[in-house]
């Protein structure tokens, strides 16, 4: 599928049977390996939801998975705790991986991954309670990635980023203040 200027028209849907998962190269041997070998068994244990990019609904272009998480709230940094409900613990989203393939690079996949990630999160959220989302990055190269759409890097954890559910609101819905933005 291409759109009227002959560029690839990618979508995003849930990994299923029908995408070619061993072709998927990214570079980094664990998220390669990880979606080859792990993500199907996830997805049917409840474990993560993967989600995959694609051109043509078989070729994985990119993917990445969300499951439920809970922070310590003593992770945070103090301007942001004292802003999250008074809970030991915090309900969030985790972001676990995101990843393009080396093939599908320098096309902004990436950030539609992220951005759709951050929806999906956000959309849930007014289902089933989430006060933010949180990525464990893979690397530096990540970690300037995510900080680049705001996420704050936690100063007790290594590459682990946390964005307040409030601001991925204002992401999708700029200007409004309230918890739960109608779409």
């Amino acid at each position: 599928m291409a759109d009227e200027s002959g560029q690839p028209h990618f979508v995003i849907e849930p990994l299923g049977t029908k995408h070619d998962r061993a072709a998927f190269s990214c570079g980094n041997q664990q998220l390669d390996s990880y979606l080859q070998r792990q993500a199907g068994q996830d997805l049917k244990k409840r474990a993560a939801v993967p989600f995959v990019i694609t051109p043509d609904h078989k070729t994985i272009a990119g993917f990445y998975t969300l499951s439920q998480y809970a922070v310590d709230l003593g992770e945070l940094p103090e301007d942001v705790s004292k802003r999250m409900p008074r809970y030991p613990m915090v309900s969030a989203t985790l972001l676990g991986r995101l990843a393009v393939s080396e093939r599908f690079r320098s096309q902004g996949l990436g950030e539609r991954l992220l951005m759709d990630a951050l929806h999906r999160a956000l959309e849930s959220s007014k289902q089933i309670a989430s006060a933010a989302v949180v990525v464990d990055a893979k690397g530096d190269q990540a970690v300037a990635f995510y900080k680049k759409y705001g996420l704050i890097e936690l100063p007790k954890i290594e590459r682990r980023l946390f964005l307040p559910m409030g601001v991925v609101a204002r992401l999708f819905f700029p200007g409004m203040s309230c918890r739960h933005s109608k779409t």
